[in-house]
């Protein structure tokens, strides 16, 4: 056979080949996918100091708070959409919230990197807004399933700190680092009070408002319409878009301003998300604005500009955004990439960390708690309509069929 036949052949197999390829490793159902990962994050929650929180610590320690808060919303998803299974679930949120809380006690600035520690904050009380808007939301979350009396007083004074931050910012954005703040961090915080707001009485829809305003007015970049990543205390930006943050604010922002969040996924969609061949993944920045990698990137493959950090959470953004098709494309690029580890302890993928875990678990359950928020009015109203009975409703446990 001469080379150039060889050749016509090879062609041909891949041809009839390659768009086949994804079949063989089209992932398991989701249901099996979720009892997985979560056998494997309740495990590591339950035993708490484990190796591979240790390694992923070492890596980066912010990577160890956000691995606990993408768990606690996964587990709280499912104990609204197990109800028979909700003690189990909850037991496993309840022993992160309090590893939380015991580890932030060692020191403020626990879970961020060695660069926080080279100047003061410019916010009065130094404080990071990415600590207390994931702890906020943690508690919040975890409340909305069946109210625990002794969390309550702890998200009050949590929800209080956030909104003196954002308070006391002059754009109304708080500081995750010192005179750095994050799109990312800002958006948590907000869905945090979004979601207090429906526990305990209080309304800071006139907050939130005001700073979907600022949102609106400095953080949004003018060539792509897309929220910038991170920005001075004044909103003077830093980094431009970044997938890895805007797929979660996309989410977060959900709950307080649906048309905006539908926006700016449609965006994000349009510039960082591709499929090919049944694969799917995304890259971290818009062609027009490449950026520098950095540790909350991730590390990028060229020439296709797949990269890490902006695929994971997309799984996150599609699934919120009931965009099916993409996130099939992206499990099933998890299965030919990250490669998938079952055992005894469950499911976890070797290519990448407890955090990605959590990410894509919570990506799978998302669902009910949004849900239920959105259903909801403030407790404040339910109140002033049904009196004392409202203390019972906010209290009772939660009745939400699998979705």
């Amino acid at each position: 056979m001469t080379n150039a036949r060889r050749a016509a052949c090879l062609c041909l197999a891949l041809g009839l080949w390659l768009p086949a390829l994804h079949l063989v490793f089209r992932p398991p159902a989701r249901a099996s996918l979720v009892e997985g990962l979560a056998a494997r994050q309740r495990q590591l929650a339950l035993s708490d100091d484990t190796p591979p929180r240790r390694l992923m610590r070492k890596l980066n320690p912010e990577w160890d708070l956000m691995s606990r808060t993408f768990a606690v919303l996964a587990f709280t998803n499912l104990a609204l959409a197990q109800p028979e299974r909700r003690a189990a679930h909850l037991e496993v949120a309840d022993a992160l919230i309090r590893q939380t809380l015991r580890d932030e006690a060692r020191g403020p600035l626990h879970f961020l990197l060695p660069y926080g520690r080279r100047a003061p904050f410019l916010d009065p009380g130094q404080r990071s807004l990415f600590v207390d808007g994931e702890v906020a939301l943690m508690l919040a979350a975890r409340q909305h399933v069946e109210v625990r009396p002794d969390f309550s007083p702890l998200l009050a004074a949590r929800v209080d700190e956030v909104v003196r931050q954002l308070e006391g910012s002059p754009r109304l954005f708080a500081e995750s680092y010192p005179d750095e703040g994050w799109t990312f961090c800002n958006s948590i915080a907000v869905a945090a009070l979004h979601l207090s707001d429906r526990l305990d009485g209080r309304d800071h829809a006139p907050l939130v408002a005001r700073f979907l305003a600022s949102m609106k007015a400095h953080l949004v970049e003018p060539r792509t319409g897309l929220l910038i990543a991170s920005f001075r205390r004044d909103a003077t930006p830093l980094d431009g878009p970044e997938g890895s943050t805007l797929w979660l604010a996309a989410h977060m922002l959900q709950l307080v301003d649906p048309p905006f969040a539908d926006d700016q996924y449609r965006r994000a969609r349009a510039a960082l998300g591709h499929t090919a061949l049944g694969f799917g993944w995304a890259s971290e920045w818009p062609k027009a604005l490449a950026n520098v990698a950095d540790v909350d990137s991730g590390p990028t493959i060229p020439l296709v500009d797949a990269n890490a950090g902006s695929s994971g959470l997309a799984l996150l953004g599609a699934a919120a955004f009931d965009d099916e098709p993409f996130l099939e494309a992206l499990v099933t690029s998890l299965e030919l990439a990250a490669f998938p580890v079952r055992d005894e302890t469950g499911l976890r993928y070797a290519a990448g960390n407890q955090l990605g875990d959590a990410v894509l678990l919570y990506a799978l359950t998302e669902g009910p708690l949004w849900q239920r928020a959105a259903r909801s009015a403030p407790a404040s109203k339910r109140a002033a309509a049904v009196g004392p009975a409202v203390v019972e409703v906010v209290s009772s446990p939660a009745t939400v069929s699998t979705p």
